[in-house]
């Protein structure tokens, strides 16, 4: 895996995939990234708690420190959601807030999440 996006998505132009095999590559890496953020997304929606990197690698089958870089590939991509600063710990994954805000979001009065 990339060490970051841009780096595996040839967001350069000089690093533009010039084969089938860099193609499928960078759709793979996009792949991961999209099923890191759906698990993320659901098991907040499900718990009101984004997970921790360990779970996140758990359940996309990646060794931990795969899970590790993974999360924070995901949050360089440039959706709004980001780490405890010096941390892997997500802090907030839009819309939701891991931790408490005077925002609460109650769905069919059951209150487990917060907003941005």
């Amino acid at each position: 895996m990339p060490s970051s996006p841009a780096a595996g998505w040839g967001a350069d132009i000089g690093k533009l995939p010039r084969n089938h095999d860099e193609v499928g590559d960078i759709m793979a890496d996009q792949a991961m990234l999209d099923r890191a953020f759906y698990s993320i997304m659901q098991r907040i929606i499900n718990t009101g708690q984004a997970p921790h990197y360990t779970e996140l690698a758990a359940e996309l089958g990646l060794a931990v420190e795969g899970g590790r870089q993974l999360l924070r590939d995901l949050m360089d991509t440039g959706i709004p959601c980001w780490l405890h600063p010096g941390t892997d710990y997500v802090v907030s994954f839009a819309p939701f807030h891991n931790l408490p805000t005077q925002y609460r979001i109650t769905v069919d009065g059951e209150q487990k999440w917060f907003a941005q």
